[in-house]
């Protein structure tokens, strides 16, 4: 069993219609499952707060259809400071290339609070996905990490709002054994 800490930030992918920018800290408490000569297979649960900053550019993404679509509008189209709460839970499947050095891939899915409404995501429950490819190199106590990854975060339809937001992130952590 390890334990760790990473931090990571990241952008929206390609998108004109608004900004969407976070960083986050992350806990990571891992379990080995089982481990072959090349591969190991591990449980990870990964408590995460994420800060967020969102505006909409495009008021037009709220359409005359919405009642009180003017002051939606002006709301959305404000700068806003989002925080999000997420308890992850992912499988990594790890690639020993030396026996310091791992290659590794990486989908976790949580459960997610968001403390914001915006056009895109309605306040309150979401979910978090996310695909990591990544690399650690193990030291003598402790092991560092570095994980590009890809997130999605919505609410699967449970609320009104829910275009949610993909975002490309990068992601650095150090994790020590227990």
């Amino acid at each position: 069993m390890q334990v760790g800490l990473n931090y990571g930030f990241g952008d929206e992918i390609k998108n004109t219609d608004y900004t969407y920018t976070n960083h986050y800290i992350k806990g990571q408490l891992y379990w080995q499952l089982s481990e072959t000569k090349h591969f190991t297979y591990v449980i990870v649960l990964q408590p995460e707060i994420n800060f967020a900053t969102h505006q909409l550019l495009n008021l037009y993404f709220v359409t005359p259809d919405e009642p009180d679509f003017e002051e939606k509008r002006e709301a959305f189209t404000k700068l806003k400071d989002i925080r999000e709460y997420v308890l992850g839970v992912g499988f990594q499947v790890r690639y020993k290339v030396t026996p310091k050095f791992n290659v590794y891939a990486m989908g976790s899915v949580g459960p997610m609070i968001t403390d914001t409404e915006t056009e895109r995501l309605s306040k309150g429950f979401a979910f978090s996905d996310v695909f990591s490819l990544g690399m650690s190199y193990k030291f003598k106590k402790f092991s560092v990490d570095f994980r590009p990854n890809l997130r999605h975060i919505s609410n699967a339809g449970l609320q009104s709002s829910n275009a949610g937001f993909n975002t490309a992130n990068v992601e650095f952590g150090v994790a020590v054994p227990l």
